[in-house]
C-alpha cells in the first residue's frame, strides 16, 4: 500500500508540473485569492484550500460558479478541427511576426497564454521557456491536448472572464491570440516592464468562404475598440500590425475551418459547406502590442 501511494505521488507530480520558475497562482476559491504552494503533489494555500493534479497533466482551478454548463469552453470537435488546423502550418506566418514582439534577452521570462486551446503556440513562440509558461482555457479537450503535447510547461483549467488566478505583477508577458481578453485582469497581473500581445481575426480573414456559405462577407474592424477599452484600463498599445496571406485549401480544411470558428451553425448554411471541394481563402490577423501607460 505504500509503495502504491508513493507511486501515485510520483504520477501526480509529472502529471502536473508547477516550476520554480513559474509565475505565482493564487487560490480561485470565493474569497480567498491566497497564494498557492506545490507540496506533496497538489497546489495548496494557506487558508486549507487545496488543488490535485488531472491525470491528464493540467490543474483544475474551476469553482462552481466559473460554469454556465457541465462542459463549458470549446467542446472537443471544434477543439481537434483548431488542432490540425493548425498541425498544417497555417499559422508559420503567424508566428514568425509575433515572435518580433518578444524580448530574447529574459531568460526566465513568466508567460500566461489566455484561452491558450489546445496550445499549440506555446511551443511555437516560446520554445525556451516551458518552465515559465502557464496556458488558460476553460476547455477540459483542449487542456488534455496541451498537456500531451508540451507536459514541461503548466496547464490550468478556468474561467479568465472570472478572474485571473493569478498574483499581482506577477507576469512578464500576456497572451491573447484569438482568445479571452479580461483587460482589467490583464492590467493587475502585467509588471511594470511587461507587455501583452493581442490577436484578433481582421475583417477580410477567411472572407471567401464567408462569402460563399452566409451569402455575405461581413467586414467587423475590432482594432479600435480593442485599443480603446485597453487604453481605459491603464494600458497603451505601442505597435500595431497585420498579418496577411492567402492559402489553397481542400474540402477537409475547410470543414474544420468551420467548426473551429462556428460560422456555419444555422442548417442553412451548413447544407453549403459540402459543395466547396477547394477555395483559395485569405488569412488575416490583427496584432497589437501594449504596455503599461
Amino acid at each position: 500500500m505504500r509503495l502504491r501511494r508513493e507511486l501515485l505521488t510520483s504520477f501526480y507530480i509529472s502529471a502536473g508540473p508547477y516550476n520554480s520558475g513559474m509565475l505565482q497562482l493564487c487560490c480561485t476559491v470565493r474569497n480567498c485569492s491566497h497564494p498557492l504552494v506545490h507540496t506533496e503533489g497538489r497546489l495548496a494555500c494557506d487558508a486549507g484550500h487545496h488543488f490535485d493534479p488531472a491525470k491528464e497533466g493540467y490543474w483544475n482551478l474551476t469553482q462552481p460558479q466559473d460554469k454556465k454548463s457541465a462542459n463549458p469552453g470549446d467542446n472537443r470537435d471544434a477543439v481537434l478541427a483548431r488542432h490540425r488546423w493548425l498541425g498544417r502550418g497555417h499559422a508559420a506566418g503567424l508566428v514568425t511576426v509575433l515572435k518580433l514582439w518578444i524580448p530574447d534577452s529574459t531568460p526566465q521570462m513568466r508567460i500566461l497564454d489566455l484561452g491558450c486551446g489546445d496550445g499549440s503556440f506555446g511551443p511555437w513562440m516560446f520554445p525556451g521557456h516551458a518552465t515559465s509558461y502557464c496556458g488558460i482555457d476553460l476547455s477540459k479537450p483542449a487542456m488534455k491536448l496541451a498537456a500531451r503535447n508540451w507536459p514541461e510547461a503548466t496547464w490550468i483549467l478556468a474561467n479568465a472572464d472570472r478572474g485571473l488566478p493569478v498574483m499581482d505583477s506577477s507576469v512578464d508577458c500576456v497572451v491573447s491570440l484569438f482568445g479571452r481578453r479580461p483587460v482589467a485582469e490583464i492590467k493587475r497581473v502585467l509588471s511594470e516592464p511587461g507587455r501583452c500581445i493581442v490577436a484578433v481575426p481582421a475583417e477580410d480573414d477567411l472572407i471567401e468562404l464567408r462569402e460563399a456559405v452566409q451569402k455575405e462577407g461581413t467586414h467587423r474592424n475590432r482594432v479600435d475598440a480593442i485599443i480603446q477599452e485597453m487604453d481605459t484600463n491603464g494600458l497603451v498599445c505601442a505597435e500595431q500590425k497585420q498579418w496577411r496571406t492567402q492559402v489553397e485549401i481542400g474540402a477537409d480544411e475547410i470543414e474544420d475551418a468551420f467548426a473551429m470558428t462556428y460560422r456555419a451553425r444555422r442548417w442553412s448554411e451548413q447544407k453549403r459547406i459540402p459543395s466547396i471541394n477547394t477555395a483559395k481563402v485569405t488569412l488575416a490577423a490583427d496584432l497589437m502590442l501594449f504596455h503599461h501607460k
